[in-house]
């Protein structure tokens, strides 16, 4: 049985090429960063847990929330082939329970914050808003979209954001490894978009620079049904 049966919808990535050294001392043992077209990226990632079950189990007031993370990119060779995945630096949700859970089963980096999302859609456009309260100030990233689905090119910088089936946690010198299941994803093409970001506060001195630093690129995913496999420890 999966540990984790959900969905996962609307997914807003706001993605920032980075200095590789300011990622080391969050590498997993086992596991090295990962790169596209030699650019190291880190990610802000908004997105909707819906019909959330543990264990097959569905957790009264647990089922659907918001999450907003920060992640980059690893892989970890085994045996001559790559498995590529994301490690994160901080994950917030608005639910403690969640935040209990993740930390002590897989070493995650949960916060639990106040948040709160808007989905405004009509046949030719669709706003997509995820939001949360840190120090008393709201942040906030946003898109606007047309309101059509598309293929993600294979061997884009949109599928090495997007397209990731592995999870990987740090604690001291172990390593969780565990396998994210779904769908290639879709896409909507973004027309504009908002990111109003407190990164020193949310995130740490680490990473204020990329208050005054323009993202990369910005994708709006579709999402899917997803499953978390049971962690392997190494």
């Amino acid at each position: 049985m999966s540990f984790l049966n959900a969905a996962w919808r609307k997914l807003v990535m706001i993605n920032y090429e980075v200095n590789p050294g300011i990622l080391q001392k969050y590498v997993p043992n086992g596991t090295e960063l990962d790169f596209f077209n030699d650019k190291c990226y880190v990610s802000v990632i908004g997105f909707m847990f819906l019909d959330t079950k543990i264990l097959g189990m569905k957790i009264p007031f647990h089922r659907n929330f918001e999450e907003v993370n920060l992640r980059f990119y690893v892989k970890r060779k085994v045996k001559n082939e790559y498995k590529r995945g994301v490690v994160f630096i901080k994950e917030i949700v608005p639910k403690s329970a969640i935040t209990f859970v993740a930390n002590t089963i897989y070493n995650e980096n949960y916060e639990t914050l106040p948040m709160k999302h808007i989905w405004e859609e009509s046949d030719e456009k669709l706003k997509v808003s995820y939001q949360w309260k840190k120090a008393k100030k709201w942040n906030e990233i946003s898109v606007e979209v047309s309101n059509t689905l598309c293929e993600v090119e294979e061997n884009s910088e949109a599928e090495f954001i997007a397209e990731h089936y592995w999870g990987y946690a740090k604690n001291i010198n172990i390593t969780t490894e565990y396998e994210v299941k779904h769908p290639k994803w879709k896409q909507y093409l973004v027309e504009d978009y908002k990111v109003a970001i407190d990164f020193l506060a949310t995130y740490g001195k680490c990473f204020k620079e990329l208050e005054n630093q323009k993202p990369t690129s910005v994708f709006l995913m579709e999402g899917s049904e997803i499953s978390v496999e049971n962690k392997i420890v190494f």
